[in-house]
């Protein structure tokens, strides 16, 4: 699918708005050489961001999930009670993320910085809105209404695309809860042992082409470049509110897998490499 043409002012360090909440989607490989690595990326956001500004970013951990469901590449049947009996319960201190990149470990790992309390779908926070964002992450919302992504909505939040796609998009699986979709039993490890929920059933097969659409219906994206990635800017909620009429149009439930993040295709996929 061709790209549409550059639109609007180009994304610079002036245009990020100091004092905003700033939810950050990164591929640091993309932007080139950088000198200093992801905390040049991570000390930059922030400066621009400046002390009243906050920085969040998905430090998900797809792998803490049911071995049925891994496939990239998958485990064998006898090892699954093992590997169930045995796998680290999530702790928000310690668990690294995976498949997100290194600039959002960066974060994870960041003097000051806070997580969300979800096993599987956590987000890092710095700044004086951290807790704000990130509090009452319920266990059994990966990226629903109780998660921070609602809060991100709520306190008219910016994403920004650093040499990301859209399949990266978290925004657009707030809308999957605000649409018909199915709900699926989720396996993974928990304080006292394997634990079953029931969740809402996400995937981001076809945000790519849900990110096009949104691009050039909306008209809300600015575009350019950072180093030598390609760089996005827009409202959260203008994304959330373009992805529920989109999904209702464009997705059937045949489209939406049976069994979700232990289950999704995406951790799946995380599981065989990270977003560098």
């Amino acid at each position: 699918m061709p790209k549409p043409p550059p639109t609007g002012p180009l994304v610079t360090r002036d245009t990020l708005r100091t004092g905003e909440t700033l939810l950050v989607h990164s591929s640091l490989s993309s932007l080139g050489w950088v000198c200093g690595g992801p905390v040049t990326v991570v000390e930059s956001l922030l400066d621009a961001l400046g002390p009243d500004g906050t920085l969040v970013v998905p430090t998900q951990t797809g792998d803490l999930s049911d071995p049925a469901v891994w496939s990239n590449p998958p485990v064998p049947q006898d090892w699954w009670p093992t590997i169930r009996a045995t796998m680290p319960a999530y702790d928000p201190l310690v668990t690294p993320s995976l498949g997100v990149g290194v600039i959002p470990e960066t974060v994870r790992t960041w003097p000051g910085a806070l997580r969300s309390a979800h096993p599987q779908t956590s987000f890092a926070a710095i700044g004086p809105r951290a807790r704000d964002v990130l509090d009452g992450h319920a266990p059994d919302c990966r990226l629903g209404e109780h998660s921070p992504l609602a809060r991100l909505e709520a306190f008219h939040a910016r994403v920004l695309l650093l040499g990301a796609g859209y399949d990266t998009c978290t925004s657009f699986h707030l809308a999957e809860y605000r649409v018909p979709t199915p709900l699926v039993k989720v396996g993974r490890p928990g304080p006292d042992g394997w634990e079953v929920v029931t969740e809402v059933s996400i995937t981001s097969d076809r945000f790519d082409e849900l990110g096009y659409d949104f691009e050039r219906d909306t008209g809300v994206v600015v575009r350019g470049k950072a180093g030598a990635a390609d760089a996005r800017l827009f409202p959260v909620a203008d994304a959330v509110r373009y992805a529920e009429r989109w999904l209702t149009l464009h997705r059937s439930h045949e489209d939406v897998p049976g069994n979700a993040l232990g289950g999704d295709p995406a951790p799946a996929r995380r599981r065989q490499g990270r977003r560098t």
